[in-house]
Formats: structure tokens, sequence, C-alpha cells
């Protein structure tokens, strides 16, 4: 546990270096998340059974290339007693969920459009990205992250914006076999208003 903040601590320290030569580069979002964590391999799956209970997401982006960036977010959210919650069909109590997640993005539309004017959509960017998460529910979780998004710009400037995000959470302490462990691998949905810093 020490070490997850101490690395916490380094990243947080190499992306306030970089915002002192870089101030125009920095995005901050703000908004709501779903979990679905019904033991299924499809992310958009029984969608009555996701997990919504005080979920807040925020996250803090550094773009250092035209299409690289890193972000760093913190997300909320819980279960309600007598929620879905793999393995169990019920949870027993109400529990919360806390997550910490560091991806690095690759935004990819101008491969797809093209950059001549006539063919690249100003108003949107795609991306994907990966990282690592520390996640609580009931025990303490370190999980490989991967996904995927898509920002839509509601300015010419693209200063501000609303993502859409699925992150698939694979945790790295998870057994097939363990039918006692809740935290686990599941799916993070996210609905987030977009802000130029």
């Amino acid at each position: 546990m020490k070490k997850i903040f101490l690395i916490i601590l380094l990243v947080a320290f190499s992306l306030s270096s970089f915002a002192q030569r870089h101030q125009d580069q920095w995005f901050f979002s703000i908004g709501v998340n779903a979990i679905n964590d019904v033991g299924t391999k499809n992310p958009y799956k029984n969608s009555s059974d996701w997990a919504f209970k005080f979920p807040l997401s925020a996250a803090v982006e550094f773009n250092w290339a035209e299409n690289i960036a890193i972000e760093q977010s913190l997300t909320f959210n819980g279960f309600n007693k007598g929620d879905f919650l793999d393995p169990y069909p019920n949870a027993a109590r109400d529990y919360n969920y806390i997550s910490l997640d560091t991806h690095l993005k690759y935004y990819f539309g101008d491969l797809l459009l093209g950059k001549a004017p006539s063919r690249n959509a100003e108003w949107f960017d795609i991306y994907v990205n990966g990282g690592l998460g520390f996640s609580h529910i009931d025990e303490t979780n370190i999980s490989a992250n991967v996904g995927g998004g898509v920002l839509f710009w509601l300015n010419r400037e693209k200063s501000f914006g609303i993502r859409l995000q699925t992150i698939a959470k694979f945790a790295l302490n998870h057994s097939d076999s363990d039918m006692v462990n809740i935290d686990n691998n599941h799916f993070q949905h996210h609905i987030q208003f977009v802000f130029k810093l």
C-alpha cells in the first residue's frame, strides 16, 4: 500500500513539473460513472444491474504531444445491499468503491479521417487508453486497464466538451476460482464535462 502512494506522489510531482512549462496543455474533467460488475464479458449487458451510488468521477489530463496524453483520475461509486456484485447475485451489505487510475492516451481520429480540413471532424476526438489502476471495494486491488472513448467538443476553440468513455479493469490479484473476492474484473463507464485549463 505504501508503494502505491509513493508511485502516485511521484506521478503527481512529475505532472506538476510539466505544468510549469506547458500551462496551455491541461484539461480537467468531472462527471459521473457507472460500474458493470455483473460477471459478463459484454461491457454493456444488464445495464439495470450497474452500480450507480454517489458516482462521481474527476480527472486531470496533460497533453505533451499532438496525439499523446497522460491522465490521472479519481472515481467514487458504490453498491447497495441487494445489488448484483460479482460473484454474488445480492450484495450482503452496502459497499463503497474508490479508484485511482493513471492512463496513457492516444488520440487517433486524424489517422481515420485525415488532416485535410474537408475530411477532418473538428468537433470530436477519438482515443484509446491504457494504464494501471488502484481500486477498493472490500479489499484493495491493482488492475491493468484498457479502454477508449470519444470527446465531443462544444466550441471551436476546443476548450469545453463532453466525453464518453469505457474502461475494462483486469484485477491483478483476482483468481477465477476465488468465489469470495469481490474486488475483481469489471467495466467502468464515464460521462464527463471536459474543460481546458
